[in-house]
């Protein structure tokens, strides 16, 4: 027998054949195919967005969020009735607008960011009903109207920014002379909420302070300025942790006695979960904002959509980390729901969900009035 016939006649072992031709079962009829857009049609950017759905990983995850906002955006488009609605609320914050409340949170690197428009343009035109952010998310929009922030580099020298009196915000960069601009516009404002508080009675919340500021901003490039003209609630459990706080703890030297109810807005918040018929939750990022948002839900058993938009992972049991069923396990996301958590940077798909989604929705109901 020469080597070529022995060569072939060698079989490969019984037990590497098993493992590696395990034979398939079929899947479901319904199951849909890889597939990802076809460039032949040209740039059509639409058609990209919606090929995310079929093409794998983040992609159809960023397919499965537009479905679910979507389904919000549907269940929001309902009409009140008689029934449905509350007419006897007095609270305009809290008061029904749709038939789906839609809660907004973010994190104050997005108004630090471009996105900043991209949430504007949600609440100047009505599309969500109560945002919770930090208090990062409340100063950096007031800032923005008073000076620019710059687009720098995550490599640029903290020693030597601080040298120059720059602050770094991931790859942005804020002057501190933004600082002291923000310190002598809203100390005065400060000055006339502790003279309503002693001569009115007047209980000043987080959300009281941010619709007060928000109205004397008067400047239409601002989030809080279309939220207090719109009734909508910007929350801000922590409002002490920032900027603001810092103008505060200043201002407290000068003037003591100012006193902010969280509780009052606790009460606010959960109210208007409890009182919602239905109710959606879009969360960039992770930590107060996210868990705050979530507690509120628990109230009314759960939230009936939700989609979260951030990069952390469960690992360490953090809540920021944490995906939708855990929520589920604790009564804030309902049992029947379809959650979505989408791992990415919220700059980059954020703009992108907007567009498949509010943008659609808000430009279509426009042309049909």
């Amino acid at each position: 027998m020469d080597d070529y016939t022995k060569i072939k006649s060698i079989k490969a072992p019984d037990v590497a054949v098993s493992a590696v031709l395990v034979p398939s079962q079929d899947l479901p009829a319904e199951t849909p195919t890889v597939s990802g857009y076809d460039w032949e049609n040209g740039t059509d950017y639409n058609k990209i967005l919606e090929s995310y759905t079929y093409s794998g990983f983040q992609a159809t995850s960023f397919g499965k969020a537009v479905q679910e906002i979507n389904r919000m955006l549907k269940c929001r488009s309902v009409a009140l009735t008689e029934e449905t609605s509350d007419p006897y609320e007095e609270d305009a914050f809290i008061k029904k607008k749709t038939n789906c409340t839609i809660f907004l949170g973010y994190t104050s690197n997005m108004i630090s960011s471009g996105l900043r428009d991209t949430i504007l343009f949600l609440v100047k035109n009505k599309l969500v009903d109560c945002i919770v952010t930090t208090a990062g998310g409340v100063e950096e929009d007031f800032i923005k109207c008073l000076a620019p922030t710059y687009i720098g580099d995550f490599n640029l020298s903290g020693k030597m920014l601080r040298t120059r009196g720059i602050n770094r915000i991931g790859n942005l960069l804020v002057p501190n002379d933004n600082y002291c601009r923000f310190e002598e516009w809203v100390t005065p404002l400060l000055d006339e909420m502790l003279n309503e508080q002693i001569n009115e009675g007047t209980v000043w919340t987080p959300s009281r302070i941010i619709a007060r500021l928000g109205e004397k901003i008067n400047n239409e490039s601002s989030v809080c300025y279309w939220a207090w003209r719109n009734n909508i609630p910007i929350f801000s459990p922590a409002l002490t942790d920032g900027s603001l706080g810092d103008m505060m703890y200043f201002h407290s030297y000068k003037r003591p006695g100012l006193i902010i109810d969280i509780l009052g807005d606790l009460r606010r918040l959960n109210t208007m979960a409890v009182k919602a018929n239905n109710t959606g939750m879009i969360i960039l990022g992770g930590g107060v904002i996210k868990h705050h948002i979530c507690n509120a839900n628990l109230m009314r058993n759960g939230a009936d959509f939700s989609v979260y938009v951030n990069t952390a992972n469960e690992f360490d049991g953090s809540d920021a980390g944490a995906r939708p069923d855990e929520a589920v396990s604790w009564g804030k996301i309902r049992t029947n729901a379809t959650p979505v958590k989408l791992y990415a940077d919220a700059t980059l798909v954020f703009p992108l969900l907007v567009a498949q989604t509010f943008a659609k929705y808000h430009f279509s109901n426009k042309k049909n009035v």
